[in-house]
């Protein structure tokens, strides 16, 4: 088995002050999150770190500092990308709240440091502090919300629309076009998207009539008002 060497790292003031302005943590009291940063430690984890195993009991609430988590999952062998998070989030705070086991596994993508706040001190807080537990609530809304969205993306979108509107969330708008540069292998993309990579290149072709070129991870839309048309996209906050 191979060992991956961990590092703690100090707790500096400007990562608390991060973790502080998370909506999830705005409205809780000082004391209440003066325990709960006393209870956490901040961990640097190099790429392709596994940090939460599928079916594990949840221990600790991790909040991603720097870096960036693959969310997924494996079956018989099959493994399928569910999510990616980005700072400053936290996951999984259902399996934390209600202490289930977690549903999906999540590993680092590069070098990153994760916040790691005790599972029983997160529920010891939402039991004293009323304000935490609305917040707690609205978090929770926010991601069931999301994982609507995605559903609906997956029943109601061709793979061809997917793509479009995932290279629509995440482009930069500049004066010649749109921008995105994918931050992970393609096929994980493709996996995440609900494609194999074959159909993935296929519809990457398929994008140049919107004026799509791809070179390497680098995407670049000359029409972004045809990609959105073929995106289908009804919501401007859609994560995808």
């Amino acid at each position: 088995m191979k060992v991956i060497l961990v590092e703690v790292a100090p707790l500096r003031t400007d990562d608390i002050q991060t973790v502080r302005s998370l909506p999830l943590f705005a409205e809780i009291s000082e004391s209440h999150f003066g325990a709960l940063m006393r209870a956490a430690f901040l961990q640097r984890f190099p790429a392709q770190t596994l940090l939460i195993h599928e079916g594990d009991q949840a221990d600790f609430l991790h909040v991603i500092v720097e870096g960036m988590v693959e969310m997924f999952s494996n079956s018989d062998g099959e493994e399928t990308t569910i999510g990616f998070l980005e700072p400053v989030s936290t996951f999984i705070l259902a399996a934390v709240l209600v202490e289930k086991v977690y549903l999906q596994s999540a590993r680092t993508l590069g070098p990153s440091r994760i916040l790691m706040i005790p599972a029983q001190a997160i529920r010891d807080v939402f039991a004293r502090d009323p304000a935490f537990a609305g917040s707690v609530v609205r978090e929770l809304a926010e991601r069931y919300r999301d994982v609507v969205r995605q559903l609906k993306s997956q029943k109601m979108r061709s793979g061809l629309e997917r793509l479009a509107a995932w290279v629509m969330v995440h482009g930069e708008r500049r004066a010649d076009g749109l921008h995105v540069r994918i931050p992970f292998a393609k096929a994980k993309l493709a996996s995440y998207l609900g494609m194999t990579r074959e159909s993935l290149s296929r519809s990457f072709s398929a994008l140049a009539d919107q004026g799509v070129t791809v070179r390497g991870r680098a995407i670049f839309c000359a029409k972004p008002e045809g990609l959105a048309r073929l995106a289908r996209s009804t919501d401007s906050h859609e994560q995808l």
